[in-house]
């Protein structure tokens, strides 16, 4: 037995999310996040689309379901396995691995593009130069400092034997990497998928493992959303208060 199959989601809309739509609309320099990053929840709307990717999970046949969940230690992303799990009427156990955590935004954490801009107007500066997938906020990561801790996380999967299928429950940024990762995209491909189709909240990509590809790995489904459409639930793709919001346009 060795694993075959991952499915990834990301975490159901947060009031983190909800948060930094309102400072960017209001053109705020400063997100007010309701508690610090790893202990922001779900919001309503989150919640809906979390039980929606259960009503998902219990739709697969057996063949396809889980057998475990690795999930990053943030509330939001473990609060979204708890819902679908107890929708679906599913007991897994549980691997939780601090390398599926957001990402880190160092000094510029709560902050928007116009927050960072009148604050940090040298970091702007560097951030414009560099770009966005190598610049490393101070105190923070880049993109490709969180591509490596998938690599480590894939590599880890890979060597699985005691599953054949995996959910992993996490972040924008952090699964849109698995993907990255998976079909050996450049960093221009990566941004500009992030550009034109981020990953939605609660949309799920799944991964199978393929001998004959280069990576080890292929991508079977990206940004599935038929879930939450299907059932009337709100579609949200804002992208998340530590990374995009603070940062797109800086």
């Amino acid at each position: 037995m060795g694993l075959t199959d991952v499915i990834l989601v990301r975490h159901g809309q947060s009031e983190g999310n909800v948060a930094a739509e309102r400072a960017q609309a209001e053109r705020r320099d400063r997100i007010e996040v309701p508690a610090r990053d790893p202990d922001v929840v779900l919001s309503q709307v989150g919640q809906r689309q979390a039980d929606a990717v259960g009503r998902w999970l219990t739709a697969l046949p057996p063949d396809e379901q889980p057998q475990v969940i690795w999930t990053s230690p943030y509330r939001r992303a473990r609060e979204t396995a708890e819902r679908a799990l107890a929708v679906a009427e599913v007991d897994l156990d549980y691997r939780v691995d601090e390398r599926l955590r957001d990402r880190d935004m160092g000094i510029t954490d709560q902050l928007t593009a116009q927050g960072i801009t009148a604050r940090f107007p040298e970091e702007a500066e560097r951030r414009q130069w560099l770009g966005k997938f190598y610049y490393r906020p101070p105190g923070g990561e880049s993109w490709a400092d969180v591509a490596q801790r998938v690599r480590g996380v894939l590599t880890d999967l890979a060597n699985t034997e005691t599953h054949e299928r995996v959910l992993v429950t996490g972040h924008d940024v952090v699964l849109l990497l698995f993907c990255y990762v998976a079909e050996g995209l450049g960093e221009e491909e990566v941004l500009e998928r992030a550009r034109t189709n981020g990953l939605r909240n609660a949309a799920i990509c799944r991964i199978r493992r393929d001998e004959e590809s280069v990576t080890g790995w292929v991508v079977t489904e990206y940004n599935l959303d038929s879930h939450l459409r299907e059932e009337g639930v709100e579609v949200t793709d804002q992208p998340g208060a530590s990374d995009e919001v603070g940062a797109e346009h800086a």
